[in-house]
Protein backbone atom coordinates (compact mmCIF):
# COMPACT_ATOMS: atom_id res chain seq x y z
CA UNK A 1 0.00 0.00 0.00
CA UNK A 2 2.86 2.29 0.90
CA UNK A 3 4.00 1.88 -2.65
CA UNK A 4 0.75 2.69 -4.59
CA UNK A 5 0.60 5.83 -2.45
CA UNK A 6 4.08 7.28 -3.47
CA UNK A 7 3.60 6.28 -7.26
CA UNK A 8 0.22 8.12 -7.68
CA UNK A 9 1.48 11.74 -6.99
CA UNK A 10 3.94 11.31 -8.95
CA UNK A 11 2.11 10.71 -11.49
CA UNK A 12 -0.06 13.31 -11.12
CA UNK A 13 2.83 15.61 -10.96
CA UNK A 14 3.80 14.69 -14.40
CA UNK A 15 0.08 15.32 -15.79
CA UNK A 16 -0.73 18.48 -14.31
CA UNK A 17 3.18 19.62 -15.78
CA UNK A 18 2.65 19.15 -19.17
CA UNK A 19 2.13 22.14 -21.14
CA UNK A 20 -1.58 22.48 -22.12
CA UNK A 21 -0.50 24.45 -25.13
CA UNK A 22 1.95 21.92 -26.31
CA UNK A 23 2.40 20.37 -30.04
CA UNK A 24 2.73 17.22 -31.92
CA UNK A 25 5.79 16.93 -33.81
CA UNK A 26 3.80 15.48 -36.27
CA UNK A 27 1.96 18.87 -36.79
CA UNK A 28 5.26 21.39 -36.64
CA UNK A 29 7.36 19.10 -38.75
CA UNK A 30 7.49 16.46 -42.02
CA UNK A 31 10.30 14.43 -43.25
CA UNK A 32 12.28 15.44 -45.92
CA UNK A 33 10.77 14.58 -48.88
CA UNK A 34 7.55 12.97 -47.72
CA UNK A 35 5.04 15.59 -49.47
CA UNK A 36 1.82 16.03 -51.83
CA UNK A 37 2.12 15.72 -55.32
CA UNK A 38 0.07 17.99 -57.74
CA UNK A 39 -1.82 16.31 -60.52
CA UNK A 40 -3.70 18.36 -63.34
CA UNK A 41 -5.93 17.07 -66.09
CA UNK A 42 -8.10 18.49 -68.86
CA UNK A 43 -12.26 16.71 -69.37
CA UNK A 44 -15.52 17.49 -70.11
CA UNK A 45 -18.63 17.30 -67.70
CA UNK A 46 -21.91 15.94 -69.47
CA UNK A 47 -25.34 15.49 -68.16
CA UNK A 48 -26.10 19.30 -67.97
CA UNK A 49 -29.18 20.58 -67.99
CA UNK A 50 -28.64 23.60 -70.69
CA UNK A 51 -26.22 25.15 -68.53
CA UNK A 52 -23.03 24.38 -70.41
CA UNK A 53 -20.27 26.04 -72.37
CA UNK A 54 -22.03 28.07 -75.38
CA UNK A 55 -20.84 27.35 -78.90
CA UNK A 56 -18.64 29.91 -78.81
CA UNK A 57 -16.11 28.38 -76.50
CA UNK A 58 -14.12 26.42 -79.32
CA UNK A 59 -12.11 24.47 -77.59
CA UNK A 60 -15.38 22.75 -75.64
CA UNK A 61 -17.00 22.04 -79.34
CA UNK A 62 -13.48 20.88 -80.40
CA UNK A 63 -12.94 18.34 -77.37
CA UNK A 64 -16.05 17.08 -77.80
CA UNK A 65 -15.93 16.29 -81.28
CA UNK A 66 -12.57 14.84 -81.04
CA UNK A 67 -13.50 12.37 -78.52
CA UNK A 68 -16.94 11.40 -80.53
CA UNK A 69 -15.08 10.69 -83.19
CA UNK A 70 -12.47 8.23 -80.92
CA UNK A 71 -15.51 6.63 -79.92
CA UNK A 72 -15.85 5.67 -83.83
CA UNK A 73 -18.57 8.65 -84.59
CA UNK A 74 -18.51 10.77 -87.36
CA UNK A 75 -19.57 14.42 -86.15
CA UNK A 76 -20.58 17.41 -88.29
CA UNK A 77 -18.59 19.99 -86.59
CA UNK A 78 -20.96 22.80 -86.93
CA UNK A 79 -24.19 21.31 -85.88
CA UNK A 80 -22.14 20.50 -82.00
CA UNK A 81 -24.50 21.84 -79.76
CA UNK A 82 -22.87 22.17 -76.65
CA UNK A 83 -25.26 23.18 -74.02
CA UNK A 84 -25.23 20.08 -71.58
CA UNK A 85 -21.59 20.33 -71.98
CA UNK A 86 -18.57 21.88 -69.86
CA UNK A 87 -14.94 22.16 -70.52
CA UNK A 88 -13.19 21.90 -66.87
CA UNK A 89 -10.15 22.04 -65.56
CA UNK A 90 -9.47 19.18 -62.78
CA UNK A 91 -6.75 19.25 -60.57
CA UNK A 92 -5.80 16.70 -57.46
CA UNK A 93 -3.46 16.20 -54.84
CA UNK A 94 -1.57 12.47 -54.87
CA UNK A 95 0.01 12.31 -50.81
CA UNK A 96 3.05 10.40 -50.03
CA UNK A 97 3.18 6.58 -50.29
CA UNK A 98 -0.44 6.20 -52.03
CA UNK A 99 -0.23 3.00 -53.75
CA UNK A 100 -1.83 1.90 -57.28
CA UNK A 101 -5.36 1.46 -57.29
CA UNK A 102 -6.60 3.52 -54.23
CA UNK A 103 -8.79 6.54 -54.61
CA UNK A 104 -8.13 10.65 -54.03
CA UNK A 105 -10.42 13.46 -54.29
CA UNK A 106 -10.62 15.27 -57.50
CA UNK A 107 -11.83 19.35 -57.89
CA UNK A 108 -13.12 20.18 -61.22
CA UNK A 109 -13.57 24.11 -62.15
CA UNK A 110 -15.37 25.29 -65.22
CA UNK A 111 -12.89 27.24 -67.63
CA UNK A 112 -15.26 27.87 -70.39
CA UNK A 113 -19.21 30.15 -69.73
CA UNK A 114 -20.57 27.43 -68.36
CA UNK A 115 -23.34 28.80 -66.18
CA UNK A 116 -23.34 25.68 -63.48
CA UNK A 117 -22.05 22.37 -63.11
CA UNK A 118 -24.89 20.94 -60.58
CA UNK A 119 -25.85 17.33 -61.99
CA UNK A 120 -23.01 16.97 -64.16
CA UNK A 121 -20.73 14.04 -64.82
CA UNK A 122 -16.92 14.03 -65.38
CA UNK A 123 -15.86 11.64 -67.99
CA UNK A 124 -12.92 9.87 -67.81
CA UNK A 125 -9.87 12.26 -67.33
CA UNK A 126 -6.31 11.84 -67.17
CA UNK A 127 -4.22 13.63 -64.25
CA UNK A 128 -0.81 14.36 -65.19
CA UNK A 129 2.28 15.50 -63.01
CA UNK A 130 4.79 18.35 -64.07
CA UNK A 131 6.92 15.69 -65.52
CA UNK A 132 3.94 14.50 -67.87
CA UNK A 133 3.26 11.40 -67.02
CA UNK A 134 -0.31 10.07 -65.80
CA UNK A 135 0.00 9.27 -62.54
CA UNK A 136 -4.15 9.14 -61.95
CA UNK A 137 -7.37 8.67 -63.81
CA UNK A 138 -11.00 10.52 -62.74
CA UNK A 139 -14.13 9.98 -63.33
CA UNK A 140 -17.69 10.55 -61.50
CA UNK A 141 -20.26 12.18 -61.08
CA UNK A 142 -19.57 16.13 -59.46
CA UNK A 143 -21.29 16.98 -55.98
CA UNK A 144 -21.66 20.92 -56.47
CA UNK A 145 -22.47 22.63 -52.96
CA UNK A 146 -24.36 25.61 -54.46
CA UNK A 147 -27.49 26.58 -56.79
CA UNK A 148 -28.17 29.28 -59.15
CA UNK A 149 -31.08 29.80 -61.12
CA UNK A 150 -33.26 32.27 -62.97
CA UNK A 151 -34.48 34.27 -66.21
CA UNK A 152 -34.14 37.45 -68.08
CA UNK A 153 -35.28 39.57 -65.29
CA UNK A 154 -33.85 38.21 -61.93
CA UNK A 155 -31.28 35.18 -61.15
CA UNK A 156 -30.55 33.50 -57.30
CA UNK A 157 -27.32 32.01 -56.85
CA UNK A 158 -26.11 30.32 -53.98
CA UNK A 159 -22.64 29.44 -52.95
CA UNK A 160 -20.10 28.98 -56.14
CA UNK A 161 -22.12 26.86 -58.82
CA UNK A 162 -18.86 26.51 -61.50
CA UNK A 163 -16.90 24.26 -59.09
CA UNK A 164 -17.86 20.91 -58.27
CA UNK A 165 -15.21 17.99 -55.88
CA UNK A 166 -15.70 14.12 -56.63
CA UNK A 167 -14.80 12.50 -53.49
CA UNK A 168 -12.68 9.89 -54.14
CA UNK A 169 -13.37 10.26 -58.07
CA UNK A 170 -9.71 9.15 -59.06
CA UNK A 171 -8.33 6.26 -59.01
CA UNK A 172 -3.88 5.88 -58.73
CA UNK A 173 -2.24 4.44 -61.97
CA UNK A 174 1.37 5.10 -60.90
CA UNK A 175 3.53 5.32 -58.00
CA UNK A 176 5.66 8.04 -56.60
CA UNK A 177 8.99 6.35 -56.34
CA UNK A 178 9.92 7.18 -52.59
CA UNK A 179 11.93 5.24 -49.65
CA UNK A 180 13.02 6.12 -46.06
CA UNK A 181 16.45 7.10 -46.03
CA UNK A 182 18.49 3.79 -45.12
CA UNK A 183 21.39 5.83 -43.60
CA UNK A 184 20.15 5.71 -40.20
CA UNK A 185 19.13 9.91 -40.50
CA UNK A 186 16.01 11.24 -40.93
CA UNK A 187 16.08 15.37 -42.38
CA UNK A 188 12.98 16.74 -40.71
CA UNK A 189 11.78 20.16 -42.18
CA UNK A 190 9.87 22.82 -39.73
CA UNK A 191 6.72 23.94 -41.31
CA UNK A 192 7.33 27.68 -39.35
CA UNK A 193 10.94 27.90 -39.17
CA UNK A 194 12.49 29.23 -35.82
CA UNK A 195 15.68 28.57 -34.15
CA UNK A 196 14.06 28.24 -30.32
CA UNK A 197 11.47 25.58 -31.69
CA UNK A 198 14.25 23.25 -33.29
CA UNK A 199 16.14 23.56 -30.17
CA UNK A 200 13.15 22.43 -27.99
CA UNK A 201 12.09 19.66 -30.45
CA UNK A 202 15.75 18.83 -30.13
CA UNK A 203 15.73 18.58 -26.47
CA UNK A 204 12.52 16.68 -25.99
CA UNK A 205 13.40 13.39 -28.67
CA UNK A 206 17.02 13.36 -26.56
CA UNK A 207 15.25 13.55 -23.46
CA UNK A 208 12.76 10.51 -24.48
CA UNK A 209 15.50 8.41 -25.84
CA UNK A 210 17.37 8.62 -23.08
CA UNK A 211 20.49 9.73 -26.09
CA UNK A 212 21.49 12.40 -28.21
CA UNK A 213 19.90 11.65 -31.22
CA UNK A 214 18.89 14.73 -32.44
CA UNK A 215 20.44 17.93 -33.80
CA UNK A 216 19.15 21.03 -35.55
CA UNK A 217 20.67 21.67 -38.35
CA UNK A 218 19.16 25.51 -38.75
CA UNK A 219 15.95 27.30 -37.58
CA UNK A 220 13.83 25.11 -40.60
CA UNK A 221 15.76 21.71 -39.92
CA UNK A 222 16.64 18.71 -37.58
CA UNK A 223 18.58 15.89 -38.24
CA UNK A 224 17.68 12.49 -36.27
CA UNK A 225 19.81 9.66 -36.01
CA UNK A 226 17.58 6.38 -35.85
CA UNK A 227 18.36 4.33 -32.41
CA UNK A 228 20.03 1.11 -32.15
CA UNK A 229 17.26 -1.12 -31.32
CA UNK A 230 14.66 0.88 -34.04
CA UNK A 231 17.37 -0.03 -36.52
CA UNK A 232 14.75 -2.63 -37.78
CA UNK A 233 11.91 -0.96 -36.73
CA UNK A 234 12.22 2.27 -39.04
CA UNK A 235 8.13 3.32 -38.95
CA UNK A 236 8.16 2.65 -35.56
CA UNK A 237 10.60 5.14 -34.33
CA UNK A 238 9.13 7.66 -36.78
CA UNK A 239 5.37 7.33 -34.87
CA UNK A 240 6.92 7.26 -31.43
CA UNK A 241 8.91 10.78 -33.00
CA UNK A 242 5.59 12.06 -34.10
CA UNK A 243 3.70 11.66 -30.85
CA UNK A 244 6.35 13.79 -28.87
CA UNK A 245 5.13 16.99 -27.82
CA UNK A 246 7.03 20.58 -28.43
CA UNK A 247 5.93 23.83 -26.97
CA UNK A 248 6.82 25.60 -30.77
CA UNK A 249 7.28 29.37 -30.04
CA UNK A 250 6.41 32.39 -32.41
CA UNK A 251 7.45 35.74 -33.58
CA UNK A 252 5.96 38.37 -31.82
CA UNK A 253 3.15 40.08 -34.83
CA UNK A 254 0.20 41.63 -35.70
CA UNK A 255 -1.91 40.98 -39.01
CA UNK A 256 -4.58 43.64 -39.85
CA UNK A 257 -6.04 43.91 -42.88
CA UNK A 258 -7.63 47.33 -43.51
CA UNK A 259 -10.42 45.88 -45.87
CA UNK A 260 -12.13 43.98 -43.71
CA UNK A 261 -11.26 45.42 -40.14
CA UNK A 262 -9.97 42.24 -38.74
CA UNK A 263 -6.98 42.16 -36.40
CA UNK A 264 -4.98 38.56 -35.45
CA UNK A 265 -2.38 39.29 -32.16
CA UNK A 266 0.02 36.91 -31.42
CA UNK A 267 0.75 36.26 -27.61
CA UNK A 268 4.40 37.85 -27.44
CA UNK A 269 3.24 41.18 -28.29
CA UNK A 270 4.40 43.83 -26.38
CA UNK A 271 4.47 47.64 -25.87
CA UNK A 272 6.89 50.01 -24.44
CA UNK A 273 5.36 53.13 -21.92
CA UNK A 274 3.00 54.89 -24.39
CA UNK A 275 -0.10 56.88 -23.96
CA UNK A 276 -2.54 56.76 -26.42
CA UNK A 277 -5.38 59.29 -27.29
CA UNK A 278 -8.35 58.71 -30.37
CA UNK A 279 -10.94 60.67 -31.24
CA UNK A 280 -12.98 60.67 -34.35
CA UNK A 281 -13.76 63.79 -36.32
CA UNK A 282 -17.46 63.26 -37.67
CA UNK A 283 -18.06 66.00 -40.42
CA UNK A 284 -21.97 66.10 -41.52
CA UNK A 285 -23.25 67.62 -44.24
CA UNK A 286 -26.68 68.04 -45.61
CA UNK A 287 -28.13 69.90 -49.04
CA UNK A 288 -31.58 71.28 -48.75
CA UNK A 289 -33.40 74.06 -50.79
CA UNK A 290 -35.75 76.80 -49.52
CA UNK A 291 -38.55 78.27 -52.53
CA UNK A 292 -38.76 81.89 -52.92
CA UNK A 293 -42.11 83.27 -54.19
CA UNK A 294 -43.42 86.66 -54.79
CA UNK A 295 -45.87 88.40 -52.24
CA UNK A 296 -49.79 87.96 -52.78
CA UNK A 297 -50.46 91.30 -54.20
CA UNK A 298 -47.24 91.57 -56.08
CA UNK A 299 -47.50 92.56 -59.96
CA UNK A 300 -44.51 90.58 -61.33
CA UNK A 301 -42.52 88.02 -59.43
CA UNK A 302 -40.81 84.47 -59.93
CA UNK A 303 -40.53 81.80 -57.88
CA UNK A 304 -36.69 81.18 -57.39
CA UNK A 305 -35.06 78.09 -55.42
CA UNK A 306 -32.73 79.13 -53.04
CA UNK A 307 -30.28 76.05 -52.37
CA UNK A 308 -29.28 75.92 -48.65
CA UNK A 309 -26.06 73.98 -47.23
CA UNK A 310 -25.75 72.95 -43.53
CA UNK A 311 -22.05 71.84 -42.16
CA UNK A 312 -21.56 70.69 -38.65
CA UNK A 313 -18.37 69.36 -37.28
CA UNK A 314 -18.09 67.01 -34.55
CA UNK A 315 -15.14 65.34 -32.79
CA UNK A 316 -15.38 62.48 -30.40
CA UNK A 317 -13.44 62.73 -27.09
CA UNK A 318 -10.51 61.08 -26.82
CA UNK A 319 -9.45 59.66 -24.06
CA UNK A 320 -5.77 59.40 -23.06
CA UNK A 321 -5.04 55.83 -21.67
CA UNK A 322 -1.48 54.95 -20.58
CA UNK A 323 -0.13 51.39 -21.66
CA UNK A 324 2.86 50.45 -19.25
CA UNK A 325 5.73 48.80 -20.32
CA UNK A 326 5.82 45.18 -21.24
CA UNK A 327 2.19 44.24 -21.10
CA UNK A 328 0.43 41.51 -22.78
CA UNK A 329 -2.12 40.75 -25.12
CA UNK A 330 -5.02 40.48 -22.95
CA UNK A 331 -3.65 44.63 -21.46
CA UNK A 332 -3.45 45.97 -24.71
CA UNK A 333 -7.28 44.64 -26.04
CA UNK A 334 -8.46 45.47 -22.41
CA UNK A 335 -6.71 49.16 -22.47
CA UNK A 336 -7.90 50.04 -26.28
CA UNK A 337 -11.39 48.62 -25.93
CA UNK A 338 -11.70 51.11 -22.85
CA UNK A 339 -11.30 54.13 -25.40
CA UNK A 340 -14.20 52.70 -27.37
CA UNK A 341 -11.83 51.86 -30.44
CA UNK A 342 -13.34 50.01 -33.30
CA UNK A 343 -11.28 47.29 -35.12
CA UNK A 344 -10.31 49.91 -37.94
CA UNK A 345 -9.06 52.74 -35.09
CA UNK A 346 -7.67 49.91 -33.70
CA UNK A 347 -5.59 49.41 -37.18
CA UNK A 348 -4.86 52.97 -36.93
CA UNK A 349 -3.74 53.25 -33.35
CA UNK A 350 -1.35 50.54 -34.05
CA UNK A 351 0.43 51.91 -36.96
CA UNK A 352 0.69 54.96 -34.72
CA UNK A 353 2.32 53.23 -31.88
CA UNK A 354 4.54 51.24 -34.49
CA UNK A 355 5.81 54.89 -35.94
CA UNK A 356 6.54 55.93 -32.56
CA UNK A 357 8.94 53.15 -32.01
CA UNK A 358 6.95 51.44 -28.64
CA UNK A 359 5.37 48.42 -30.65
CA UNK A 360 7.46 45.16 -30.15
CA UNK A 361 6.36 43.20 -32.81
CA UNK A 362 6.21 43.11 -36.63
CA UNK A 363 2.77 44.59 -38.25
CA UNK A 364 1.77 43.35 -41.22
CA UNK A 365 -1.36 45.29 -43.33
CA UNK A 366 -2.82 43.23 -45.79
Amino acid sequence: MKTVKLIIPMLVVVVLCQPAWASRIKDLADIEGVRNNQLVGYGLVVGLNGTGDSSSTEFTVQSLVNMMERLGMRIDRDNVKVDNVAAVMVTAKLPPFAKAGSSIDVLASSIGDADSLVGGTLLLTPLKGPDGQVYAVAQGPLAVGALSFGGKAAKVQKNHPTVGRIPGGALVEREVPFQLPQNRALNYRLRSADFTTVTRMAGVINQHFGQPLAKPLDSGSLQILVADQYANSLVEFIARIEHLEVQPDMAAKIIVNERSGTIVMGENVRLSTVAVSHGNLNLIISESAQVSQPGALARKGDTVEVPETDLAVSEDKGNLVVLPMGVSIGDVARALNAIGATPRDLIAIFQAIKAAGALHAELEVL
